[in-house]
């Protein structure tokens, strides 16, 4: 289990831009289509733009068609953590940087069957991407 990274409300909000802030830190999202990590053929990996952590790797995103980053894993089961939402009337499985408690997105079960069946929709702001690591 990793250390959990503890800053206040105020250091967040220093830290992060508006939209940043609301998607990471209030649980809320990006409008769809409007991130800036289209499906590419450059390798790297994508890390929680609050703490820096690794998350998911360039090799295992997908185009979903949904709007939202997606991949079918993350880069290793320490990397995030899943919780249980039932917000706005449905229910769903909340996707968190293990390191900050960032929320990320969601997970569904309606990813590639030819490799893990996942779907984690996760909202560009809440990433930055490093090429070539």
């Amino acid at each position: 289990m990793r250390k959990k990274l503890d800053k206040s409300d105020a250091e967040w909000r220093e830290q992060l831009t508006p939209e940043q802030y609301h998607v990471t830190r209030e649980k809320g999202t990006e409008p769809p289509f409007s991130g800036d990590h289209q499906v590419s053929d450059e390798q790297g990996i994508y890390h929680c733009v609050c703490c820096g952590a690794a998350l998911f790797e360039n090799e295992h995103k997908f185009d979903s068609g949904c709007g939202w980053p997606s991949f079918d894993r993350p880069l290793g089961k320490e990397t995030v953590e899943e919780h249980f939402d039932a917000s706005h009337g449905m229910r769903r499985t909340e996707v968190v940087c293990s390191r900050c408690d960032a929320h990320l997105g969601h997970v569904f079960p309606d990813g590639p069957q030819q490799t893990t069946g996942l779907r984690y929709c996760i909202n560009s702001v809440a990433l930055s991407f490093h090429p070539g690591e």
